[in-house]
């Protein structure tokens, strides 16, 4: 049976450091720098880009990239610690987001840095109400959109990734930066393919340090850059305030920004969902609050950037990447690298030898990285797939969203369209997957439903009710009575008997039945409480004295009748799905395991 969709099969992965373990001083701080110093020119070459293509200001320049830095840096402490039902407790690197280049240099072009900050503070808004009601938008954004927009953002990078090698600087040799990016990813692969000590958690750094070397022996690396920088600053000025007049150029670049907002958003659901799965040693159910305080980090520091005046930021979908690459998933670090940010943000000096690296070196380390990413982001749609429509979807909007990124898909019409944010590989892809999933929601067969309360008493009601649905599909009395024992022991699992009379005054049940596929699928719905089923449903047959086997009895048993269970916990409430198919030998089957 296949029992979790998250969970996956027992094993256990190379993590050295669980989110919960308290690394070394020394350790961690060492990581967090090296996280920072490879992710901070990412994030302040995008507002440069942005502000330096609209004709901005070099005082405004100066600005936003100290203020993206800062605000990096704050959000990305906020997703480490967690703070009430804001950040996820996972180490998400957040920064500067590339999806909104092309909306941003339109906001400054119509209207300056006032409207833009005035845009990106309204756009936040939308990731809060996506964060609060993630549950009502569950069929919408699933594990295969998310899974599709992780392996776009690969097609979107790579390409600038791949001009970032060729391109060798003016008056330097043709192979100095093929040669300097060739030798940083040659150590930083076969360190990480061969080394599973503590050699593999500076696979990074070494690999960088050393294609650096060889840049600057071809002249490369730019010391000018870095002679000519103050040690600490902060700019005098820059902040511009916000344009709040809300005149035509606002409200017709709105919705562009609002929904390149959401596809951010499902980045942030893609990534935070990823992260649970490469985080722990041994595989565990996703839990959605994680996503849900991943989405509001988000939305947070999308507003500290509108309140800054910058770019919108996200997470940095290479936080996975590096997870996997080095094993440590340990929330301090997570500090640590939103520290290091916040301090980088007033050492321009320390920020010029980091933006000195060369372009060559930084995409050897960024293919590494997003080559691992595609790999997480194809995992998380394979796991999805037995279901042909889900992978149609993937398939038709992966291939779409190859199309739109490198202009293929009538350019001539769509190329200006809001913005341009459709010549945005995961943008378009991202929401192609959306409206294909909306459209088969849409087209399911009718559910049927049933409101009542999560108590024991009330399972008489409930099999009267799943009887009917099923008598209604023209099922046998053997599927009747499966669905009556998987209704009596989810019950019973998400009803534990010392809580039974509390939860009978204070919980609401909702039974949702469909058929899809010949099986029937249901859906318990509840106020949020207790463990994740599939967790326990993981360690079953795994020994231990400390878990008495009657707690055990109704998992085992729904284990036996039901084909899946999926078990998604939400802080507002939690949602058991499970689907059962009908008994292959009939009744007498069915009487037969009634009876084991």
């Amino acid at each position: 049976m296949g029992a979790m969709e998250d969970g996956g099969p027992a094993g256990h992965r190379n993590i050295r450091f669980e989110p919960d373990d308290r690394p070394p001083v020394a350790l961690t701080a060492g990581m967090g720098l090296q996280f920072a110093v490879l992710c901070i020119a990412g994030i302040v070459l995008t507002p440069a880009i942005v502000v330096r293509a609209a004709g901005e200001s070099d005082s405004y320049l100066t600005w936003a990239v100290f203020a993206a830095a800062m605000v990096s840096g704050v959000s990305t402490i906020l997703q480490a610690v967690r703070f009430g039902r804001i950040g996820a407790g996972y180490v998400l690197l957040m920064g500067t987001s590339g999806a909104f280049i092309a909306v941003c240099v339109a906001a400054l072009e119509k209207g300056g840095p006032g409207l833009l900050a005035a845009l990106v503070v309204a756009s936040s808004l939308f990731q809060f109400l996506l964060a609060a009601k993630l549950s009502l938008f569950r069929r919408l954004v699933t594990p295969v959109v998310s899974g599709t927009v992780l392996m776009l953002i690969a097609v979107t990078v790579m390409p600038l990734v791949f001009d970032m090698v060729r391109a060798s600087p003016e008056g330097s040799s043709d192979w100095s930066a093929p040669t300097s990016a060739l030798v940083a990813i040659v150590l930083l692969i076969a360190i990480a393919l061969k080394s599973s000590g503590a050699l593999r958690l500076w696979a990074p750094v070494i690999g960088v340090v050393a294609g650096s070397v060889v840049a600057a022996a071809f002249g490369l690396y730019d010391f000018d850059q870095v002679a000519d920088a103050p040690w600490v600053g902060v700019p005098d000025s820059g902040w511009p305030g916000f344009d709040i007049s809300f005149d035509s150029a606002f409200w017709s670049l709105l919705p562009a920004f609002a929904l390149v907002t959401i596809i951010g958003a499902v980045e942030t659901i893609g990534d935070s969902v990823a992260i649970q799965r490469v985080s722990w040693r041994k595989p565990r159910a996703v839990d959605y609050r994680v996503v849900q305080g991943a989405v509001a980090a988000d939305g947070t520091g999308n507003l500290l950037s509108g309140l800054a005046g910058t770019m919108p930021n996200t997470t940095y979908s290479t936080s996975v990447s590096i997870t996997e690459l080095t094993g440590v998933a340990a929330r301090r670090v997570g500090v640590a690298i939103g520290v290091i940010f916040v301090v980088l943000a007033l050492l321009p000096k320390f920020l010029a030898l980091v933006l000195a690296i060369p372009d060559a070196v930084v995409a050897a380390y960024l293919t590494v990285l997003i080559a691992l990413l595609f790999v997480v982001g194809m995992r998380i749609v394979a796991e999805e797939v037995s279901d042909y429509r889900k992978g149609l979807v993937a398939g038709v909007a992966f291939w779409l969203g190859v199309g739109f990124q490198n202009n293929l898909i009538f350019p001539e019409y769509l190329g200006g369209f809001a913005g341009g944010f459709l010549e945005n590989g995961m943008t378009s892809g991202g929401l192609v997957a959306i409206v294909l999933t909306l459209f088969t929601e849409a087209t399911q067969s009718r559910r049927h439903q049933l409101r009542t309360n999560l108590a024991l008493p009330e399972l008489i009601r409930i099999q009267e009710f799943l009887n009917a649905f099923a008598t209604r599909h023209g099922w046998a009395p053997s599927m009747s009575q499966r669905l009556d024992a998987v209704a009596e022991e989810t019950l019973a699992t998400l009803l534990d008997a010392e809580q039974a009379k509390e939860a009978a005054t204070t919980r609401e049940l909702r039974v949702t039945a469909s058929k899809r596929d010949g099986r029937a699928v249901l859906e318990f719905v509840a106020a949020a409480r207790g463990e994740n089923i599939e967790d326990r449903l993981a360690v079953l047959d795994e020994p231990t004295a400390d878990r008495p086997v009657e707690r055990d009895l109704s998992l085992r048993l729904l284990q036996h009748y039901a084909t899946s269970v999926f078990h998604q916990q939400y802080h507002e409430l939690e949602i058991v799905t499970i689907h059962v198919n009908p008994p292959a030998g009939g009744a007498a089957e069915t009487q037969s395991r009634l009876s084991c």
